[in-house]
């Protein structure tokens, strides 16, 4: 049996509660639940191949960036994917200007025992329905590994990568 007292009790204020919701909601017309919001006048982006400005040792890190943004810009928000530049609303351009591999620790003998890998990028976000420059700066990363598995440096690579996808996205998607 059920109380019905206490369904009626309640009932108003969570009538009140989804009221205050539906409305507060409403007024963020380009608001996702990722967190991610976008200027509602973009539909479109267009994500080029990273270019990869640096010799490493690592190859792919241009396909894996690239492969990384598009999957936070177009999964994680209503934006569609343009593969031609100039029919794009938001054009995103990243070139990777820096790898570095250094030492982070050293054994007694004088032997890395941690290695870092750190990554940069220069990144362009730009608004091309009212040729505005949303992005214009730098990101970088790093992720450490150990340097007697050889594996492991492109698993760290990849990792600093994921760290500058998620930072460009959380910057391009934030500041509306």
């Amino acid at each position: 049996m059920t109380d019905t007292r206490f369904i009626s009790k309640w009932h108003p204020t969570v009538l009140a509660l989804i009221a205050c919701l539906t409305v507060s909601l409403s007024g963020c017309a380009y608001y996702s639940f990722t967190g991610a919001s976008i200027p509602e006048h973009l539909s479109t982006v267009a994500i080029p191949l990273v270019d990869d400005n640096t010799v490493s040792t690592v190859t792919g890190l241009d396909d894996e960036l690239t492969r990384l943004l598009i999957d936070r810009f177009v999964r994680q928000t209503r934006l569609n994917l343009e593969t031609t530049e100039s029919d794009a609303d938001a054009l995103l351009t990243v070139v990777i200007t820096r790898y570095t591999n250094q030492p982070t620790s050293v054994s007694g003998q004088e032997q890395a025992t941690r290695n870092r890998i750190t990554i940069a990028a220069e990144v362009t976000y730009t608004d091309q329905t009212d040729s505005s420059e949303l992005i214009g700066r730098s990101f970088s990363a790093f992720e450490e590994y150990d340097p007697f598995d050889p594996a492991q440096e492109e698993t760290a690579a990849f990792a600093a990568l994921e760290k500058i996808a998620d930072d460009v996205f959380t910057a391009a998607t934030s500041n509306w």
